[in-house]
């Protein structure tokens, strides 16, 4: 008798527990989905039963009139905005009460990851950004681009000896792994000072470290949340999210690399020497105050916090850091916004062969030769991919960190009460929600490069058009992965004409076999050598 007592008692606080865990958004009228004791609004993603754009599409209409929505990870609340004012105001003007990212890793376990730009908090973070803002301005990015175009070339080649050897005049192409083999080499040469080619060799050892480290399959995002949400457990059971080889090998790259340098007196243009003279305080933003005239429509401008000069000695370890998320972000985002644009070229042949005009005008005016002053002035090029970045935006939505507690206001005309957000409780901007909302892109599932135009960009409402992120916390690197997508473009639509494959994903539909956006059944394309 006594167990059944004490058993009804333990369900009983449980039952409690999980009633007032989960009340937290009802308490002030905030609409939000039913949640599922201990996994929240998670099911249906844990599951596979849908991909997280559906969860967000279906936060975001559901509830029409609100300005922002709840939804609970796992016992964690998250209030996903849906206004843009109050996206405005959260982003940019009352930016320090939202300055951080929630954290995925322990920085004592997994510094590779915890020390990095993106997981960097509070004046740390400001330091650090500081520190790198004059690493990814246009004058440096125009070093860089011989080392894409070099890449671009051994693309080609490989791709010219595929369909020489095929019994057909085409060959049919997994463009995601043929632009994750581009990023990887245009990520070794622009970043760590090697020459790879992981089209010729396909199993390199640069490439496997690199996919290992940034390619989160769903077990690699089940640790992102265990962390993000069970970080005590995670803790205990020593879960971290890089390998111990990948770890040594990312290390003893970068160290390596910087001693030998420093001991032969070597000079690269890449990211390398901007993190050796980052280390000794040598780098320095450029005078520039006016927005870049060759930047594209989809760059963010640093703000004020990246453009303070600072005297902070940061260690080795820092450094290792920042370099490992320049690969992630590289070698992943870059690569899925890249395959996309191919997927949208091979379906949407009118824009690929006014493109294709564009470029080769260009070619003929630039006697053939290829170098950072050739995507200055191509505006049709920044259209598609202005549209491409619109329409699969690789970060899907941008979360902040509370760290003062702020008064959202109330959620919808129902409500009674102001919402505050508690420090250390988290918020989403849906991006892919915004890009794909009738009332600020007509017609969202239509391709449409002309949203971009002269005559029509100042339709797009400020704060809807996101695909970089906001305010000072936007995205370091946009400038280099645009003109790592464009160079990528101009090389590869001047040798091959595009088109559907027999296996290519029409109308386009997304697996729900990772986080990241990817095609369902791959990103299939059929590729012919231009004459």
């Amino acid at each position: 008798m006594l167990v059944f007592i004490w058993l009804g008692v333990v369900l009983a606080a449980v039952w409690l527990f999980f009633r007032r865990r989960y009340s937290r958004f009802s308490r002030f009228g905030v609409n939000c989905p039913k949640p599922v004791p201990l996994l929240g609004n998670m099911t249906r993603i844990l599951f596979r039963v849908e991909h997280f754009t559906d969860h967000l599409d279906r936060l975001y209409h559901d509830y029409p009139e609100d300005r922002f929505v709840g939804r609970y990870e796992f016992l964690n609340p998250m209030v996903v905005l849906k206004d843009i004012e109050l996206v405005k105001k959260i982003t940019v003007k009352d930016f320090e009460h939202f300055i951080d990212h929630r954290s995925f890793v322990n920085e004592k376990t997994d510094p590779l990851f915890g020390r990095n730009l993106f997981s960097l908090r509070g004046q740390e973070w400001k330091d650090m950004r500081s520190t790198l803002s004059p690493a990814f301005t246009s004058s440096k990015m125009r070093l860089m681009v011989p080392f894409m175009v070099e890449v671009g070339d051994q693309m080609i080649e490989s791709l010219k000896k595929k369909v020489k050897a095929s019994k057909d005049d085409f060959i049919d192409v997994e463009v995601k792994d043929l632009t994750t083999r581009y990023a990887n080499d245009v990520i070794a040469s622009c970043a760590f000072g090697l020459k790879v080619d992981s089209h010729a060799q396909q199993d390199n050892e640069f490439y496997a470290m690199g996919k290992e480290a940034s390619t989160f399959n769903f077990l690699q995002v089940l640790k992102f949340f265990a962390m993000t949400n069970f970080p005590a457990v995670v803790d205990k059971l020593g879960i971290t999210l890089f390998t111990e080889p990948t770890k040594k090998f990312f290390k003893g790259l970068v160290l390596g690399t910087m001693s030998d340098r420093d001991a032969r007196h070597i000079v690269r243009p890449d990211m390398i020497h901007l993190l050796m003279e980052a280390k000794k305080g040598k780098l320095v933003h450029d005078d520039k105050a006016a927005k870049d005239s060759d930047a594209g429509f989809a760059t963010v401008e640093e703000s004020n916090v990246g453009k303070k000069n600072i005297d902070r000695v940061w260690s080795d370890e820092d450094l290792v850091a920042q370099a490992v998320l320049f690969f992630i972000a590289g070698f992943e985002t870059v690569s899925s916004a890249m395959s996309f644009a191919l997927h949208e070229l091979a379906v949407n042949p009118d824009v690929q062969e006014r493109l294709l005009q564009e470029i080769r005008d260009n070619d003929r005016k630039n006697a053939g030769k290829f170098d950072y002053n050739s995507i200055q002035n191509m505006v049709y090029l920044d259209m598609v991919v202005s549209e491409v970045l619109r329409m699969w935006p690789p970060g899907i939505a941008m979360d902040r960190l509370c760290v003062k507690d702020y008064n959202l206001g109330r959620p919808n005309t129902k409500a009674t009460q102001d919402y505050y957000i508690r420090a250390g409780e988290a918020l989403a901007v849906p991006a892919w929600c915004f890009h794909r909302d009738p009332a600020l892109f007509p017609d969202p599932l239509r391709f449409d490069p002309e949203r971009f135009s002269e005559e029509n960009k100042h339709n797009i409402k400020p704060f809807t058009y996101v695909p970089f992120g906001l305010g000072p916390r936007n995205c370091i690197g946009s400038r280099f992965a645009l003109c790592e997508v464009k160079v990528m473009l101009y090389q590869l639509l001047l040798h091959v004409e595009l088109s559907p494959a027999a296996k290519t994903c029409i109308p386009a539909r997304l697996t729900t076999d990772t986080f990241n956006i990817r095609m369902q059944g791959g990103h299939w394309v059929r590729m012919r050598m231009r004459n």
